[in-house]
């Protein structure tokens, strides 16, 4: 196990922002006890929040990625969307907030995850993007000295992600936005 300062403080004030943002919304609180993720960051959690209604989209939010980077004042939190519930989507935070120790992801990195984001998707990539779906009231959380953003996992296929090397992920961007992309649609085809 690795040496991290105490969660209490900041755990507790991440947990209370996504609660905030996301009410009156049924927030449950998982773990993942699979892998190596809970030996090297014993903080993580996943904050699943229930559709606000039928057909919605279910959330998930980690908390304690910020202990990937518990030396510096900033840290990261990944956030998911998928239109049924499923620990699947608890799998690939944790795989995220492993990946991302020492701080190896940021804004505009894409993690090739080997299968599908969901079964029958073509969609086996995540991009880390801002959280446009959610806005500047989710994305930023300051817990003292430590400042703390929530980016967004968005599913990707690899055609996708080799035009945003080739071309910028603003160029991506607009492509999604021309093609009014429907992220959570598990059958959607790539936009390039």
């Amino acid at each position: 196990m690795v040496d991290l300062p105490p969660c209490d403080d900041v755990c507790g004030a991440l947990e209370e922002h996504v609660r905030r943002f996301f009410s009156p919304r049924r927030v449950e609180v998982l773990t993942w006890d699979v892998g190596p993720i809970r030996a090297v960051n014993p903080h993580f959690r996943v904050l699943r929040v229930a559709p606000a209604g039928p057909g919605g989209l279910w959330e998930y939010v980690s908390t304690g990625g910020w202990a990937a980077t518990a030396e510096r004042d900033d840290g990261l939190e990944f956030v998911l969307s998928t239109p049924v519930a499923t620990p699947w989507a608890v799998e690939l935070l944790a795989m995220m907030v492993y990946y991302h120790r020492g701080g190896q992801l940021g804004l505009g990195h894409t993690v090739p995850i080997g299968e599908p984001w969901l079964p029958g998707s073509r969609c086996d990539h995540l991009l880390v993007s801002l959280p446009y779906p959610f806005g500047p009231e989710l994305e930023l959380c300051d817990v003292g000295e430590r400042h703390v953003e929530f980016l967004w996992l968005l599913p990707i296929t690899k055609a996708e992600r080799d035009f945003k090397v080739a071309h910028g992920q603003e160029e991506l961007e607009q492509r999604f936005e021309a093609a009014g992309l429907e992220y959570w649609d598990v059958d959607r085809g790539s936009v390039v």
